[in-house]
C-alpha cells in the first residue's frame, strides 16, 4: 500500500503524517508512506486544499486533518 500526505508543510500537513504513521503502526499494515510537497504535483492532482490523503493513487481526504480513528476506518 502507497499513501501519500499531499501538503506544503503546515501544521495540519504535519499532524495528518503523525496521524498515519500511528494508524499503519497501530493496524501493523505494510504501507510506503511519502510526503509530497511539490505544490505543482499537488495541483495536478486536482487537490486544492491540503492536507490531502491519497492511498494507492486515490484521493480519499482534502483539507481536513483526519484523527487517527478514522485514518484506521480509512486504510482498514
Amino acid at each position: 500500500m502507497k499513501i501519500e500526505i499531499l501538503g506544503t508543510g503546515c501544521p495540519k500537513c504535519v499532524a495528518l503524517m503523525d496521524n498515519v504513521v500511528a494508524a499503519v503502526a497501530e493496524m501493523g499494515i505494510d504501507a510506503e508512506v511519502v510526503k509530497v510537497t511539490d505544490i505543482v504535483e499537488i495541483a495536478n492532482r486536482g487537490v486544492m486544499m491540503t492536507p490531502a490523503l491519497v492511498v494507492d493513487g486515490d484521493v480519499k481526504l482534502v483539507g481536513k486533518l483526519a484523527t487517527v480513528a478514522e485514518l484506521k476506518t480509512l486504510l482498514g
